[in-house]
């Protein structure tokens, strides 16, 4: 009788555990955990090495300001105009505040609410990456606000367009881990604003190296090790396809330090440490979108 009652109690947690898959929730946790590492505080270590020494701190808050404001809008609006049902172009306002994402709703075999916050490890560290573009030379003010309009404006819209069903998803465009979502939409924002601000004053005449290198460094190795999650985590699934995404990955960076670096050699007659770690996040920003896709060599190449 007992174990009955037993069977009974836990009849509701086994239905709804045939629909959720432990292993895979546990990997997309992991795998947020590494994503929002790259950004706090691999790239704003990162960033914040090459710049002057009395411009480190903005850097370093701008990254954290932008995690914050961005978790906020994602909750709000982003997460729905992204993934939510709508037109081709936007989703509509159905998660506003992300309604309906309760503790037993699920995106696939996880959580939706991990599925949430998975997502929005992404949107925090999309507009943190602009913060190349114009740094230096933005008050923090005009860098919040930039980032919250853009999210909306620009972010969401285009992730729905390519992972929640939108139009250039449904023409096939391939997008493993973002290098449509994440790399090109920031790429294109950073260079647009580097030339509409110009450059810092006095560049390129007075000499602006970058001040602490070793900061750099260590950014860009937390970027390494967070981008396992990035790519790896974007099969939403602790499966093969995880694996071979993280290899290629891995593969991916290496080749690109050492092609830089075996690049500044030949051409210098040595290599630098900035030149290593500027390959590495090339090779890496590289194979994300075919992470998925492709096979060892294909990282390589």
């Amino acid at each position: 009788m007992k174990k009955l009652l037993t069977l009974l109690a836990l009849m509701p947690m086994t239905v709804f555990a045939e629909g959720l898959d432990s292993a895979n929730t546990s990997w997309i946790l992991t795998s947020t955990a590494l994503v929002l590492f790259m950004t706090l505080p691999g790239l704003a270590l990162f960033y914040g090495g090459l710049v002057r020494t009395k411009n480190i701190l903005s850097v370093l808050m701008q990254c954290f300001a932008i995690a914050g404001i961005v978790s906020i809008l994602w909750l709000v609006a982003g997460y729905s105009i992204a993934f939510a049902e709508g037109n081709a172009y936007f989703g509509d306002l159905s998660k506003f505040m992300l309604a309906g994402v309760t503790e037993d709703s699920l995106s696939g075999d996880i959580p939706e609410s991990l599925f949430a916050l998975f997502q929005m490890t992404f949107a925090i560290i999309t507009p943190a990456l602009i913060i190349g573009g114009f740094a230096e030379r933005m008050k923090f003010s005009a860098v919040l606000l930039f980032s919250a309009i853009w999210l909306i404006v620009v972010y969401a819209p285009i992730t729905h367009w390519v992972w929640g069903g939108g139009w250039l998803g449904e023409m096939g465009l391939l997008d493993f881990a973002g290098g449509t979502v994440v790399h090109i939409t920031a790429g294109v924002a950073a260079l647009v604003a580097a030339i509409v601000i110009g450059p810092r004053n006095g560049f390129p005449s007075k000499p602006m190296p970058p001040h602490n290198m070793t900061m750099t460094i260590t950014g860009a190795a937390m970027l390494w090790v967070g981008w396992f999650g990035f790519n790896g985590g974007s099969a939403l699934a602790a499966n093969g396809d995880a694996a071979m995404a993280m290899l290629v990955t891995h593969i991916s960076a290496a080749a690109g330090a050492m092609t830089w670096m075996f690049y500044e050699w030949v051409k210098y007659g040595k290599p630098t440490a900035l030149g290593a770690v500027t390959g590495m996040v090339a090779g890496l920003g590289t194979i994300t979108p075919a992470s998925g896709f492709v096979g060892p060599a294909g990282g390589l190449a």
